[in-house]
């Protein structure tokens, strides 16, 4: 198997309220626990600021030696854009997309696909609504005992109190009001009709072009979650308009916990679904589509390529691997039962050695495609 020496990395995060310095933290310490697993050394780089953000990684073991430039493409700037809003408007615009999610074909969609999806889905909305009507319901009892209104001074101001400083907190510990701005990107990722996210795309564009013309060993272009849809429109754009960037290049596509068709399944994503097609038929470009049995949040076993409309393109090569074979059994005991941070495990380090880590496969001196074959029976050998 030959050797990396120098990679160019493109990686598009999550849905997380984490800036590119954030991201930048995130990434040198898995890389830390991935090399004392691994035992070999990396240096994460401090991030370095100009038109298109970087940090260099360098990373050596007995005999070999890889540097790998890394593009955090975040998408902070669109969640807080999205979160900045009045709690009553951030209510109604969540509120609003479940209803656009649901006319559009999408909640029909996810439970044909991966029911888990669907109550993921749905969890937020009903939770938020049963809060809203035991509120509701308590503001209204003068009302309902048939007391004079003027019991409606308290009743409304007890069950606003409540709300806010109750359920709300309660709601947090879920995560409920960012998974409601979560669908509110999901539904614009979908409709293309938002001018703040179409002009954010086109400025990923321009960074993913700078990064595209270096030269390098390999190009890796890693999504999590929600980021595979952006990665998707972004590297969708980028061939529609310049394919000879790609042309004669070593590019791995590697999606974690692939969240497209989240956005894909909505009728209006006719754009998003085209660009799916566009990268899997790009001859340059290795789609790798790494799955997880025990998270929730993506489409087990789904080939995404195809639920969009391309049958008949080449599928991603999809990866199974499993978190608890990646963290100690106590790890894995405390973080088991909280969907979202099994989620987020794709991008985090390792505990123990396993065929899967985001580190070597952004940062080591394998190349990013022999992910697809390994296994228990066949690790990385560094």
């Amino acid at each position: 198997m030959d050797r990396i020496a120098k990679r160019v990395v493109l990686h598009f995060p999550g849905f997380e309220p984490l800036d590119a310095k954030a991201h930048h933290a995130r990434y040198a310490r898995s890389a830390k626990q991935s090399a004392a697993v691994w035992g070999y050394f990396a240096a994460t780089g401090d991030q370095q600021s100009g038109p298109a953000p970087y940090f260099d990684v360098e990373a050596t073991g007995a005999d070999w030696h890889a540097q790998s430039r890394i593009y955090m493409l975040d998408h902070n700037d669109l969640l807080r854009l999205l979160v900045d809003k009045t709690l009553l408007r951030r209510l109604s615009d969540g509120f609003l997309s479940a209803w656009r999610v649901a006319i559009s074909g999408g909640l029909v969609g996810y439970f044909r696909h991966a029911w888990r999806f669907g109550l993921f889905f749905l969890f937020p909305f009903l939770l938020m609504a049963l809060g809203l009507l035991a509120c509701g319901a308590l503001a209204a009892l003068p009302w309902l005992f048939g007391l004079p209104l003027l019991h409606l001074v308290w009743s409304l101001q007890l069950a606003f109190l409540l709300f806010k400083r109750a359920f709300l907190p309660f709601t947090e510990r879920f995560h409920t009001l960012h998974l409601f701005a979560d669908w509110e990107l999901a539904v614009a990722l979908a409709r293309l009709d938002n001018n703040e996210i179409c002009r954010w795309l086109e400025d990923c564009a321009q960074r993913a072009r700078v990064a595209l013309r270096e030269e390098a060993d390999e190009y890796v272009i890693t999504s999590h979650s929600m980021g595979s849809s952006v990665a998707a429109h972004v590297i969708g754009m980028l061939l529609e308009r310049e394919p000879e960037l790609f042309a004669g290049k070593r590019v791995v596509f590697a999606t974690l916990g692939c969240a497209i068709l989240q956005c894909a399944l909505l009728r209006p994503a006719a754009v998003l679904r085209s660009r799916v097609g566009l990268i899997a038929r790009c001859r340059d470009v290795t789609w790798l589509d790494v799955h997880c049995l025990t998270d929730s949040i993506h489409f087990y076993k789904v080939p995404v390529v195809a639920a969009t409309g391309h049958a008949d393109a080449p599928q991603p090569r999809i990866i199974f691997i499993r978190m608890k074979h990646m963290l100690t059994a106590e790890h894995y005991r405390r973080i088991k039962t909280d969907f979202l941070r099994v989620h987020r495990q794709y991008v985090l380090g390792p505990d123990i050695r396993a065929p899967f880590d985001f580190t070597l496969l952004t940062a080591g001196p394998l190349p990013a495609a022999a992910f697809a074959e390994f296994s228990h029976a066949k690790m990385p050998v560094l």
